[in-house]
């Protein structure tokens, strides 16, 4: 009886060991998962990028009071205390001393913002110099600080993307969840600049990652709400910018007249990239002019207008403001579109750093203001007033310029919580950004990297191919043959080659040639000539080879190019060493294994 109560007790605790070691290996699994690891990283993206979104604004203050004597984003409330020659010159002192640290000691020798973040995110794996991006925000700042008219939250951006790129690097994290973290980043700094959490998720999501999987979907949105409370803590709960009242939706007539303020706002969005182009090739044309000088030729403009007009500086958050509260009359509504896109243009043709979200805040603003002014003095009953048509701008031709039209709208509604007045900027934006991608073809991010030779239309699958070298598919079994070879030999190694193909090196290795079945020609079954011929006499020229450091993109374009199906790889020396051969079909191969992993990456399958 004790004997089988005994048995018994022992099977009891063997299962329940069982059971125990199976939840223990379940939980160390857990541990390991790679959306755990995300969760728990995205909380420390969240914070650090919020907190740097919050530095950085610091930092602004610190160049503006040594630029102007002033601190705060809202010029407006102390530009009046300024000497009229200080603020010609500040843009001008800023200019250069800008220019000369943008030459000196960045090694892009250019700012970077939002369009530099794409680019990691689609062909560079996700990939950031943190430090790089420290040296660059204080350029940014800087600009910011001393007049130029540029913006603050694309910056801020690079900021904390460069933050999660420098986490997913120390971490040697692969492809999938380097993009991830580098969302997470721009989500937190873009959701603690404007006090919106969702709209900061939808940018990060609709620009830089590119999808909405539940694999980025779920960190990104961690972090921007994590942003989002750095910022509060600070600044408190309010909105970028000062919205008197609530806005209502006067009549549904009044829809086709936001539909045509989407028509302009398209015709304003791209005269404003316009600018930035011409003013840029102009500069192009005239190489005789150092970059390091033009910031400050360029501040000399900008502050030439900020004496007659200073709400062209800085991000011009107080002008903004004062058309939300309908303060400006329309003669000065017309007069702030024109300057502040041409000091705008000025300032980011020039080298000046900084972004493009708040001067196409101001400028949707503006021309909404003016459009409202206009439709309120010819349908006043029909009117919501000329401050609804100002937010409606706002979020036209950012959406617009951006190319995220999404992302405004969103920040819009988080701005106003008005749902109504939302429908009319998504209609708005709808139209204004249908208009520029047909008439202009791009939003500007994608024409500042089109500009530099880089193409993101298809830059997922390039940044797959960019992603894998030549050098881990190179085949070595390959048969070599030295030049003097006979021609006897040659062609019983070409009858025992496995791609019917011999390639001629030299004693030390050097690719001299290659050998087919083709280039033997009649010699293939005439013997006389066997010991008076060599391989060297029968081989033909390599066109095409690969350097072992060469990606995929460039293996794929060479076999395009050649037509051939085997290419030669050699050393990355200038001694042309012979390394091995790639075979087309592999390289497809390959391709297709990544891509294929990339969007299991993506449902959160691995």
């Amino acid at each position: 009886m004790n004997k089988a109560f005994q048995a018994e007790a022992n099977r009891h605790f063997r299962r329940a060991k069982r059971r125990s070691l199976l939840a223990l290996g379940r939980s160390r699994n857990s541990l390991r998962s790679p959306h755990l690891k995300l969760f728990l990283l995205s909380i420390l993206i969240g914070l650090a990028a919020g907190g740097a979104s919050v530095g950085f604004r610091h930092v602004i203050d610190l160049f503006q009071w040594g630029f102007l004597s002033s601190r705060g984003e809202n010029l407006l409330l102390f530009i009046e205390e300024v000497p009229w020659w200080r603020v010609l010159l500040a843009p001008v002192a800023g200019g250069l001393v800008i220019g000369l640290t943008v030459h000196f000691f960045l090694r892009q020798r250019r700012p970077e913002a939002v369009a530099q973040v794409i680019e990691a995110s689609t062909l560079r794996g996700g990939r950031l110099s943190l430090k790089e991006g420290l040296k660059i925000a204080v350029v940014n700042a800087a600009s910011i600080g001393c007049g130029a008219s540029v913006g603050r939250e694309g910056p801020v951006v690079h900021l904390g993307a460069s933050i999660g790129a420098w986490v997913a690097k120390r971490l040697h994290l692969g492809r999938a969840m380097s993009r991830t973290l580098l969302g997470c980043g721009v989500a937190a700094a873009v959701a603690a600049s404007f006090n919106a959490p969702i709209a900061g998720v939808f940018f990060a999501l609709e620009v830089v990652v590119g999808h909405y999987a539940l694999s980025a979907f779920a960190p990104v949105v961690v972090a921007g709400v994590l942003g989002t409370i750095v910022s509060r803590m600070v600044y408190g709960d309010f909105p970028a910018f000062a919205l008197p009242v609530s806005y209502e939706i006067t009549s549904f007539f009044e829809f086709p007249a936001f539909a045509l303020l989407g028509v302009i706002s398209a015709v304003g969005a791209i005269l404003f990239m316009r600018a930035i182009i011409t003013v840029e090739d102009s500069w192009a044309r005239l190489p005789q002019v150092p970059r390091w000088a033009r910031p400050a030729i360029a501040g000399l403009v900008v502050g030439g207008i900020a004496i007659f007009f200073p709400q062209v500086l800085g991000v011009g958050y107080g002008a903004t403001d004062q058309a939300l509260q309908e303060l400006l009359p329309l003669w000065l509504l017309f007069a702030l579109i024109l300057l502040k896109t041409i000091a705008t243009a000025v300032s980011l043709g020039s080298g000046f750093g900084g972004g493009v979200f708040s001067p196409s805040l101001f400028l949707g603003a503006m021309i909404g203001g003016a459009f409202g002014v206009i439709a309120t003095g010819a349908f006043p009953a029909l009117s919501s007033g000329h401050g609804a048509y100002t937010i409606v701008g706002m979020g036209a031709v950012a959406g617009a310029v951006l190319g995220a039209p999404i992302s405004t709208m969103l920040i819009i509604f988080e701005m106003t919580g008005d749902y109504a007045l939302t429908i009319a900027v998504m209609i708005a934006t709808a139209i204004a950004s249908i208009i520029t991608q047909q008439l202009f073809g791009r939003s500007i991010f994608q024409w500042q990297l089109e500009r530099r030779g880089v193409s993101v239309g298809i830059g997922r699958e390039v940044g797959l191919l960019r992603a894998l070298q030549v050098r881990g598919l190179a085949d070595k079994k390959v048969d070599v043959v030295a030049p003097e070879t006979p021609l006897a030999e040659v062609r019983r190694h070409l009858l025992e080659a496995p791609w019917s193909l011999l390639v001629v090196a030299g004693p030390e290795g050097r690719l001299e040639g290659l050998i087919g079945f083709p280039d033997l020609g009649d010699l293939a079954f005439d013997k006389e000539a066997d010991e008076t011929t060599t391989a060297k006499d029968v081989m033909h020229k390599a066109g095409y080879a690969l350097r072992s450091d060469d990606n995929l993109q460039a293996a794929v374009e060479a076999f395009n190019s050649s037509g051939e199906v085997h290419l030669p790889v050699i050393n990355n020396g200038d001694e042309r060493l012979f390394v091995g051969m790639v075979h087309e079909h592999e390289v497809m191969a390959a391709y297709h294994q990544t891509l294929v992993q990339a969007r299991r990456e993506e449902r959160g399958e691995v």
